[in-house]
């Protein structure tokens, strides 16, 4: 029996909560203020670097302890996850969640520690364009480590879960990604940056190599080059976690272009903003765990345009929202035609409950903490 009035799970393997730019963050800080409502004890293990406080805080009801961590691409995630399990082998949590298969190397350990430890398969990291021979390694091993040693395993997407029954012989729970649906409030992001209403195509994300903003960039000057859309710009938000030269490559190519605006990263109101006055939703990205920002797009009301690859096509939308990853001419031909069939009221009202109903963080908090019960 527990020592703790109230169940404690401890998150691991992310960069921290709340508003640190990222997919997994975002999932964690969404599940981790439902966990807390419902009655759990939870805590964050953060990253220093990139915590506003580098003391433990409270947030929302959930505590947030920084940790040491080398700001270095390659050692960053395995260092404070190393840190992360020590910790948790201090603290005793009930459940011990580690997040993506770089962190899940330590999975072996926190079980050799009598932890009970929960494992959440984000995608195929080592398909990510950032990596050479040796991190792919790792990262390939850490996803057969979290696999094979944790007491659970769950998978954001139906095509990860089916890999790894095949792969390592194990079964995942697939449990979505959420999504947050948040009512507009008020934001002069647009006037900021010189966009008008619907008069706009956006993109969301990290600037790194794989979410293909290059590629974004030159479907979108061709387009304009041909004749088309010619008072239309691109917004392309997101700010990059390490200065890189792919990061000065998009920068380069973002002020030779006519109409491209770079806005950083955005938050709250302003991302909203952002999302619901655009015209259209564009993601070139070769790799996606799940695509949250294309289905926070979705649920905006907005249409979409996204490359064909597993993650994006188990999103299961009309042919036609699809375009071939890395083809800048198709994408800018497909671009220009549903710039030219905007969404009536009634598709973005219809789209939008539709994503309501099926991503909700609070079923999706629901379904992990059924996974957690099942340990305890």
């Amino acid at each position: 029996m527990s020592k703790h009035k109230q169940p404690k799970v401890m998150m691991l393997g992310l960069r921290g909560v709340p508003q640190v730019q990222g997919g997994v963050e975002k999932h964690v800080e969404e599940l981790s203020e439902l966990f807390v409502q419902k009655g759990w004890d939870v805590e964050v293990l953060g990253r220093k670097p990139y915590l506003a406080q580098k003391t433990p805080y409270q947030w929302e009801g959930v505590q947030v302890t920084p940790l040491w961590a080398p700001l270095s691409t390659k050692f960053e995630a395995i260092a404070h996850t190393f840190l992360g399990v020590l910790v948790a082998a201090v603290r005793r949590p009930d459940i011990l969640h580690i997040h993506a298969i770089g962190p899940a190397l330590l999975t072996p350990l926190a079980r050799l520690l009598g932890l009970k430890t929960v494992v959440t398969h984000h995608g195929f990291d080592y398909n990510r364009d950032k990596w050479g021979g040796l991190a792919r390694k790792m990262l390939k091993t850490g996803e057969w480590a979290g696999m094979r040693f944790a007491s659970q395993r769950i998978a954001v997407s139906r095509h990860i879960a089916e890999a790894m029954a095949e792969r390592y012989k194990v079964s995942s729970q697939f449990i979505p990604n959420g999504v947050t649906l948040r009512e507009s409030g008020v934001s002069d992001v647009l006037q900021k940056f010189g966009l008008a209403e619907k008069h706009y195509v956006v993109m969301v994300a990290r600037i790194v190599p794989e979410k293909n903003q290059h590629d974004l960039i030159a479907a979108f000057a061709a387009m304009q080059g041909a004749g088309y859309h010619k008072d239309k710009k691109l917004a392309i938000v997101g700010a990059a976690d390490h200065q890189s030269p792919y990061v000065d490559e998009v920068k380069a190519l973002a002020a030779k272009t006519p109409n491209v605006v770079l806005t950083g990263m955005q938050r709250g109101d302003d991302l909203t903003a952002l999302y619901s006055k655009a015209a259209l939703f564009v993601l070139p990205s070769s790799h996606e765990g799940m695509p949250i920002a294309m289905m926070e797009a979705m649920g905006s009301g907005l249409p979409v345009l996204a490359s064909n690859i597993t993650a994006n096509l188990e999103v299961g939308l009309p042919e036609a929202d699809y375009f071939p990853l890395g083809d800048t001419q198709a994408l800018a031909r497909q671009m220009a035609e549903k710039l030219d069939r905007p969404f009536s009221a009634e598709q973005a009202a219809e789209q939008s409950a539709e994503i309501a109903k099926n991503y909700s963080w609070s079923g999706i908090a629901d379904q992990t903490l059924a996974v957690y019960q099942r340990l305890l």
